[in-house]
């Protein structure tokens, strides 16, 4: 089967596994395993941060992060289709205590001046305190999407002004650094910590890291062992992670070219109502009323493809290093083929 149901379902390349038997291990949770301190360093290297942290999923190091930089009570603001919202099991109530304030946007990105109008009025005991504005880049649910930096900064300045804390869901941030050209230096200037997945489009089989300064990751780092998230000899995993910073970032470009490709078929299909903005490596449509979902699916995967349905009517294709161009001539020949 060719799998897009999402850039979660790769398979360890044979290099990647060569490097993870060649680990230098010891026990992460003394801090003495070489490979995940390596690993470590380089993404906050890369980021130009002071610190960064292993956890074993983008959920738990999202909702530490939430937790370090929130108090019960508080509030964050956040996409209408943000991950932290919707996907993180209700996380940020039961870690944190606090509630969400979903903001309205253009394919999950909303504006300054939305994230202005909707911070509580310090001092009033009637609301809570907004202390935490959170964006997610890529963004899944928009199709993957990128956010555009102009639109950060004018953010960016107003958390100053009011003494916000910024976190980024970077689950896919490296499909967005690619599109558009942007280092990960970039956004580690403008965010207190940033969240990346190793284990999407870069093909890690386990692991994302936050990022940040030393004084928050030391926060992290002890809501990380509360929360389960302390392992033993964990450098056979970060191997993988390094493997993927060093050799799988360029290579998101053609992830996206196929992407395009397929979004582009969509787009001519009169079985399609709408096709969400193809800019990185997820492709997500709106089937027309009179069709229906599980078909176009049981379609599709006797053709030996599989996508996802994230809701009614509407399909999700996800393409990364384990789908290559011949792949995506089956892809398009059964979209085309349904009637």
């Amino acid at each position: 089967m060719i799998d897009l149901r999402s850039d979660t379902v790769t398979r360890p390349t044979p290099a990647m596994l060569q490097a993870m038997s060649a680990a230098r291990v010891g026990d992460d949770v003394y801090g003495e395993d070489e490979t995940v301190n390596a690993l470590q360093e380089r993404a906050a290297t890369l980021f130009g941060v002071e610190a960064a942290l292993f956890f074993p999923s983008g959920t738990m190091a999202n909702q530490v992060a939430i937790k370090i930089h929130t108090q019960p009570g508080d509030e964050v603001l956040c996409g209408e289709t943000a991950h932290i919202y919707r996907h993180e099991g209700g996380g940020i109530a039961v870690h944190s205590g606090c509630s969400v304030r979903l903001l309205p946007g253009s394919h999950g990105r909303y504006t300054a001046d939305t994230v202005r109008r909707n911070i509580n009025r310090s001092g009033d005991a009637h609301y809570p305190c907004t202390r935490l504005v959170a964006i997610e880049n890529t963004v899944n649910l928009a199709g993957g999407v990128c956010w555009d930096l102009a639109e950060i900064d004018r953010i960016r300045a107003l958390c100053v002004e009011h003494k916000l804390a910024m976190h980024l869901d970077g689950a896919r941030l490296y499909n967005a650094i690619v599109a558009r050209g942007d280092s990960p230096a970039d956004y580690g200037r403008r965010f207190e910590t940033i969240s990346i997945c190793l284990s999407k489009g870069l093909g890690a089989p386990v692991g994302s890291l936050l990022l940040g300064s030393r004084a928050h990751l030391g926060a992290a780092h002890r809501w990380r062992k509360i929360m389960g998230g302390g392992m033993r000899q964990a450098g056979y995993l970060a191997a993988a992670g390094l493997y993927a910073l060093e050799h799988h970032v360029a290579r998101l470009a053609l992830d996206h070219a196929r992407a395009a490709r397929v979004g582009a078929a969509l787009a001519t299909l009169p079985w399609v109502a709408e096709l969400a903005p193809v800019e990185t490596n997820i492709v997500i449509c709106r089937l027309a009323p009179a069709v229906a979902t599980e078909l176009v699916l049981a379609h599709l995967a006797g053709a030996g493809v599989q996508a996802l349905s994230i809701g009614e009517g509407v399909l999700r294709f996800v393409f990364h290093l384990d789908v290559g161009d011949e792949d995506v001539e089956v892809v398009l020949a059964a979209l085309r083929a349904y009637r």
